[in-house]
């Protein structure tokens, strides 16, 4: 499965993977991932959103019978030039998972589901984990709609060129009330593994983090001709932007980010009209990071800047009973935070009972083609999600 996913995306001069939302990279990847459930006998559905769900077992019966299933999985998209762990990872350790406890002979009393979550990373749209923030009714299918990539092409419209119906967008209840359990398998973003010297952990709860649309207005002019005290540069802004995020950040003890920008009309030698970036900001304290935008807000004021909330995510607590269960069947698994987003928080702000697993990753790098996992340490996260469906899912001791 790693090598079938492998060149799908990769660019050649980069060695980072662009998988982005509703393109034909995405179809590949959605066609595999069909493929991989196909050749299971499970069954394949599709959501409101176009997130797809590989079951094991009858989902809607096990809703009837008031115990719905055990879902495990991630995401297969990428952040620009990201690396091949982070999300894949997830995906193709939950069908190894199956495999071995089939190989196994378990027969689970509750059924098991593999999702593959669409366009978490948020890279074309802007807005993160828009696949569960959709059907869980965190953002609305109105807004969703109306977003639009750099090319200015919508959500809307990128799912009809897709062969979607971008009117079926919206919260799903029955997608939801299927999902018992959810627990996502990801690789570690960070080095708190390697520094403790385990391959497998749980994770206990994700900072509170956003993204926010800071534009910034100018006027076009020549770089040559215009004198420096005419100019209405909108570079400047962006500047400032930049600089303030970080002093900010400093300041509160939280983390901001600066990497996106997008300048009109992007010559050498041409004054820019306008310049948008795009800020993320996150930490762990929720009011902490509110101060480092309003920070950001106070500075970029002085440049006309209009500063727009695109996401917020709440500080996460991951079910404490099933995160306290999942480490003591795991051998005393260490138990750890994580500043990253993922799905697993808002299907756990959703209220569905939520946790993760992360695997080591010794480098410490992620979003970057220098992320990594060793080959054992990735087998033995499929060893613990077999573990942790199996014991979830009602099945015999293996």
């Amino acid at each position: 499965m790693w090598l079938e996913l492998e060149g799908v995306g990769l660019h050649p001069t980069t060695g980072g993977y662009r998988r982005y939302a509703w393109t034909r990279t995405d179809h590949d990847l959605r066609e595999w991932f069909a493929g991989e459930a196909r050749t299971r006998g499970l069954d394949l559905t599709t959501d409101r959103m176009g997130n797809q769900w590989a079951w094991w077992g009858d989902p809607d019966a096990a809703v009837a019978a008031g115990d719905p299933g055990v879902v495990v999985g991630s995401h297969l998209d990428s952040v620009p030039d990201g690396g091949a762990f982070d999300g894949p990872l997830g995906v193709v350790s939950a069908l190894a998972a199956l495999d071995d406890l089939r190989a196994s002979g378990v027969r689970p009393r509750r059924p098991v589901g593999v999702v593959s979550f669409a366009d978490e990373e948020g890279s074309r749209f802007g807005v993160a984990c828009a696949g569960s923030r959709v059907i869980t009714g965190a953002m609305s299918p109105e807004r969703a709609r109306g977003l639009r990539d750099l090319d200015g092409v919508t959500m809307a419209e990128a799912i009809t060129r897709a062969g979607g119906d971008p009117e079926h967008l919206g919260r799903d209840e029955e997608t939801l009330a299927r999902v018992g359990t959810f627990v996502e398998l990801h690789v570690e973003q960070g080095r708190a593994l390697d520094r403790l010297g385990r391959a497998v952990g749980v994770g206990s709860d994700i900072w509170p983090h956003g993204r926010w649309r800071i534009d910034v207005p100018g006027e076009a002019n020549h770089a040559g001709t215009t004198a420096l005290e005419d100019r209405e540069d909108a570079m400047l802004g962006l500047a400032a932007a930049v600089i303030s995020a970080r002093r900010a950040a400093q300041e509160h003890e939280c983390l901001a980010t600066v990497g996106k920008v997008e300048v009109v009309p992007g010559g050498v030698n041409a004054v820019a009209s306008c310049a948008t970036a795009w800020l993320d900001a996150r930490g762990p304290d929720a009011e902490a990071v509110r101060r480092v935008v309003d920070d950001v807000r106070d500075v970029v004021a002085d440049f006309d800047a209009l500063v727009t909330e695109e996401s917020w995510t709440r500080a996460t607590d991951f079910d404490p009973v099933l995160t306290r269960r999942l480490a003591t069947l795991l051998g005393g698994a260490p138990v750890i935070a994580t500043g990253a987003g993922h799905d697993a928080g808002i299907l756990a702000n959703a209220g569905i009972p939520t946790s993760m697993l992360f695997v080591r990753n010794p480098t410490g790098v992620s979003h970057s083609p220098d992320e990594w996992a060793s080959a054992d340490d990735c087998l033995a996260g499929v060893g613990a999600l077999a573990d942790v469906v199996a014991d979830l899912a009602g099945a015999p001791a293996r």
